[in-house]
């Protein structure tokens, strides 16, 4: 591949990119501020640090949702001022590895790459399990049986993998971003306090899934809806993980239908393996723990999962034997 090379995984949350020129993977949550009259006035980290703060005018979003484009133009902008961002020298002809989520038309990232107007001069698809699990540092083109678990803000992806494909999966809409509203919920039912998401998203970070656990606390800031003012609350982890419980058995009830749906020969495998949690509520305590104890199967956590399908990415396009993996679409038309 030419010195220009990027593995690009399209996140909700956030985006992961891989250059060859730097050898980095660079990850900045995929957030876009936009102002009246101006356009995108920030992106990434600055986007998110005005979440939640910024005045009417300017509108903070994610032009990425349930693993697709919300917004094409958006995300083009904040790819286009990512990549030069971090790029020295011309983008022209730089080629690119999109990882495809299950479910999604691979034409939506071709056009997408295509509109920056970089000039690009090859785009490749590889489907998103097969990158996670080459991120694994798995030799996803044995004929053996591979389970991941990719949870990650919108979406969890069930895979599982052989011989270089995927032989079943399934994409449901629960993720992080659920597991944060169900804890808002949950807070202001009980004490009638309104917290923001950013908030949510500490408590299920520090706090996880502990049920039984009222020693581990967090005190957050949020709104009396009675009062009308800000004030202290103590959360205790067993309340969150109450407030969790239902997304969490969703995730796992999915998991068990895929193991029911896989053949036998591969089970095998995936007993001896044990299954690979990726993305980044890969993170969540005692997540882990949960999916193993209801399928009986141990479950192997590694090192920053949400960076899993980059480093895959990042793999492609170094080793050459794992080519094959790839494939373009139709209806590309470089310029």
């Amino acid at each position: 591949m030419s010195a220009q090379s990027f593995g690009c995984d399209f996140g909700t949350s956030s985006i992961k990119i891989y250059s060859k020129e730097s050898d980095t993977i660079y990850c900045e949550k995929n957030m876009v501020a936009i102002e009246e009259k101006k356009g995108m006035i920030a992106y990434g980290d600055e986007a998110f640090e005005m979440h939640e703060k910024a005045p009417s005018n300017i509108e903070v979003l994610y032009p990425m949702s349930f693993g697709t484009v919300a917004s094409i133009t958006y995300m083009q902008e904040f790819l286009k001022a990512f990549l030069e961002t971090h790029t020295k020298g011309s983008l022209k002809g730089a080629e690119f590895v999109v990882a495809l989520p299950t479910d999604v038309q691979d034409r939506v990232f071709s056009t997408l790459i295509q509109g920056t107007g970089l000039k690009s001069k090859n785009i490749q698809m590889i489907d998103k399990p097969v990158a996670a699990g080459l991120g694994l540092g798995l030799d996803v083109t044995q004929s053996q049986g591979i389970m991941i678990v990719d949870v990650g803000a919108d979406t969890t992806e069930i895979s599982i993998l052989s011989l270089g494909g995927t032989v079943t999966s399934k994409l449901i809409k629960n993720g992080g971003n659920k597991i944060d509203e169900a804890i808002a919920n949950a807070i202001r039912r009980e004490y009638g306090y309104f917290i923001g998401n950013k908030t949510a998203e500490i408590l299920k970070n520090e706090l996880g899934y502990q049920p039984g656990d009222t020693t581990s606390k967090r005190e957050i800031c949020g709104r009396n809806m009675a009062l009308g003012l800000p004030a202290l609350l103590e959360i205790t982890a067993d309340f969150v993980a109450n407030a969790i419980a239902e997304n969490l058995k969703s995730i796992v009830d999915a998991i068990k239908v895929i193991l029911e749906r896989t053949p036998p020969e591969l089970g095998v495998d995936i007993i001896r393996n044990g299954i690979f949690l990726t993305g980044g509520v890969a993170n969540l305590k005692g997540l882990d723990k949960l999916i193993a104890d209801a399928t009986n199967i141990k479950v192997n956590l590694v090192d920053k999962p949400e960076e899993c399908v980059a480093r895959g990415l990042e793999r492609v396009i170094k080793e050459k034997e794992f080519k094959n993996l790839t494939f373009v679409t139709k209806e590309q038309n470089y310029n």
